[in-house]
């Protein structure tokens, strides 16, 4: 099934819900720029491994409303709560990739325990605790890294998104790599369905939200997984930083895994997830 919820300030969600109603509920939070559609991989296997798969775009991404506000790390938790509570989702593992993790950080953090719905999360090339340096984040990345994304998607964001996704996103740009057009097609398609303007503003969400406090109140088992080639969120910041400030963490670093390693090594970390999952 595929739907669409209202949040409480009036914004469409859109999302997917398959599998059966009264197994385990697992749902996938998407990274920038991207929608539900890039976690295809992970739904297909674990709705054949019994699981109930739930995802959705974000807002102005996707098949979501393209709404003008909002694009921030507290209206990303709350619209994936009002997808959790339109659906009565209960005893959750919600996994997140890039951006994504930073919405699961903050919605496990903020709504799932207080509301008692959360088993487990799972962080993905997460972007917590945060991207961009600050004093308290000597090791982060400065922000003109961030402003030339900024003027990349304002300024040509079709051919930005193609050289993204065609570079550093998957490692394609590594000598030797096997390049998978499709993959940087699908890329590229579901970057183009979101706001451009939603795309502008989640540069700042995902880079200079402080999630610290979110991660140490992250009090479920939370299995964190990165690659160590990863080329946009480095796992030294992300991944490791991650591991440490959470109260129940299993890290696990891939060698020479890119940041988009949910596509080019799902055959690989679907089966550590389900570990996770089962265990």
């Amino acid at each position: 099934m595929t739907s669409t919820v209202t949040t409480k300030d009036g914004v469409s969600i859109f999302f997917k819900d398959w599998g059966p109603k009264d197994a385990q509920p697992i749902m996938f939070h998407h990274g920038w720029p991207l929608s539900s559609d890039d976690w295809d991989a992970q739904m297909a296997f674990f709705l054949k491994n019994g699981f109930r798969v739930v995802a959705h775009d974000r807002r102005g991404h996707g098949r979501s409303e393209q709404v003008g506000d909002g694009h921030d790390m507290d209206h990303y938790a709350a619209d994936a709560a009002a997808v959790v509570e339109h659906l009565d989702l209960r005893n959750t593992v919600h996994i997140g990739h890039s951006t994504g993790g930073g919405e699961v950080a903050r919605y496990v953090a903020q709504h799932g325990i207080p509301q008692g719905r959360v088993a487990k999360a799972v962080l993905v090339a997460a972007v917590p605790p945060i991207m961009a340096k600050t004093e308290a984040y000597p090791g982060g990345l400065p922000l003109e890294v961030f402003d030339s994304f900024r003027d990349g998607t304002a300024a040509n964001r079709a051919q930005f998104f193609r050289d993204v996704a065609a570079g550093p996103f998957y490692g394609f740009n590594r000598e030797g790599a096997t390049v998978y057009p499709g993959v940087i097609d699908n890329w590229w398609r579901q970057g183009m369905m979101g706001s451009v303007q939603a795309h502008i503003d989640g540069i700042k969400a995902f880079s200079e939200t402080d999630q610290t406090e979110d991660l140490k109140a992250m009090t479920v088992p939370t299995l964190v997984l990165a690659g160590d080639d990863d080329q946009v969120v480095p796992y030294h910041q992300g991944a490791e930083l991650q591991a440490k400030l959470l109260p129940d963490a299993t890290l696990k670093i891939y060698p020479g895994f890119p940041h988009g390693l949910l596509t080019t090594h799902a055959d690989v970390l679907n089966p550590d997830i389900l570990a996770f999952v089962r265990g």
